[in-house]
């Protein structure tokens, strides 16, 4: 089992930045990759980023491209997303998900590749 704690949401105007941080407890050896993802209410989840935690590629939803960063820290089981000019389009519960199984780059977006979940922090953008 692995245990994922979410911290870093908040309020913040358009544009602004929040850097969100998830730390992982239990056996975290046993995962390959870090992704997270996002719900705006009434809509699905959805895909937002994902680091792989032996080469450390990236990858990245085209609506955040360029505007958020993912990183993560080995030795401290903890990935983070540093999100910056946001938009009011980002607001949503952010979750963080860890994968046991790496398949391709092209399917870690899917959120059903993914086994353990936090349970999610919000992030609201005023315009």
């Amino acid at each position: 089992q692995v245990q994922l704690v979410e911290s870093g949401g908040g309020l913040v105007q358009a544009g602004g930045s929040l850097r969100l941080s998830c730390a992982a407890s239990g056996r975290t050896f046993s995962t390959t990759t870090m992704g997270w993802f996002r719900q705006a209410p009434g809509k699905e989840r959805e895909f937002v980023a994902f680091i792989r935690r032996s080469t450390g590629s990236t990858y990245y939803a085209d609506s955040v491209k360029g505007r958020f960063t993912i990183s993560r820290d080995n030795a401290q089981n903890t990935v983070s997303l540093q999100m910056n000019n946001l938009k009011p389009e980002d607001t949503a519960t952010y979750y963080c998900a860890v994968a046991k199984t790496w398949y391709t780059a092209q399917t870690m977006g899917d959120s059903k590749k993914y086994d353990y979940w936090g349970q999610g922090t919000q992030v609201a953008v005023s315009s």
